[in-house]
């Protein structure tokens, strides 16, 4: 079962007594041999709240970059190293999940397993989550589970998820174009393959030559 841990504890670091305080450096967490067994949980606790709580501020600030700046990812990638498709699942998760709908008690990976649903379900499985002390791997499995059972009966609209193998240059050049429309590369291919079935569908049904092409000029009927 997950131990949760409150705000507070992520601004206030656990304290130790003098001869016995853990030593942080840029790679390095150095513990004295004698390091009490409270003092290590208590720091483990910081430690979890600090690496889950940066993923959320992480996207909070990659949001704001999007909202604010241009070439936001572009910056992104050289201000932390990381690369463009972990930004970008950070930012889509801060962005579909606004601060009142963040459940404080379950991890931001929890959050991204159930970030595709609705946000009455969202709400549901995090609650549920956080109830039943489920780990992401066992509320994924939750999940496959409801999804494998099917919706009732009377449910007339189902989800699709649709998986694309593309090269890398092929994506960034989606990204690119998503960037300079000011969508989010998801909801910029959603829409543009609407544009492309709206498309191809007026291609279709427009008219082909004969007595129809001359009565859209203007004509009462074909030509004599």
């Amino acid at each position: 079962m997950e131990t949760s841990v409150s705000t507070t504890a992520l601004r206030t670091a656990p304290r130790s007594s003098p001869g016995t305080a853990a030593l942080t450096r840029r790679t390095t967490l150095s513990l004295p041999p004698d390091y009490p067994l409270t003092e290590w949980k208590r720091l483990g606790k910081h430690l979890y709240l600090i690496t889950d709580s940066s993923s959320w501020w992480l996207g909070d600030w990659l949001v704001f970059g999007q909202d604010a700046y241009p070439g936001r990812y572009r910056q992104a990638m050289e201000e932390t190293r990381l690369d463009y498709k972990t930004l970008r699942n950070y930012a889509w998760i801060a962005r579909r999940f606004p601060v009142a709908e963040r459940h404080p008690e379950v991890s931001f990976q929890h959050h991204a397993e159930v970030a595709s649903l609705e946000p009455e379900k969202r709400a549901m499985w995090l609650e549920r989550a956080a109830q039943e002390g489920w780990s992401r791997n066992t509320l994924r499995q939750h999940l496959r589970q409801a999804a494998l059972a099917g919706p009732p009966e009377d449910v007339r609209g189902k989800q699709v998820r649709l998986h694309v193998s593309t090269t890398a240059e092929r994506e960034s050049l989606w990204a690119d174009a998503a960037e300079r429309d000011g969508r989010e590369l998801a909801d910029w291919i959603i829409i543009s393959l609407d544009r492309a079935a709206k498309l191809a569908g007026g291609q279709r049904e427009r008219p082909r030559g004969g007595a129809q092409a001359h009565d859209e000029q203007g004509c009462t009927g074909p030509s004599t």
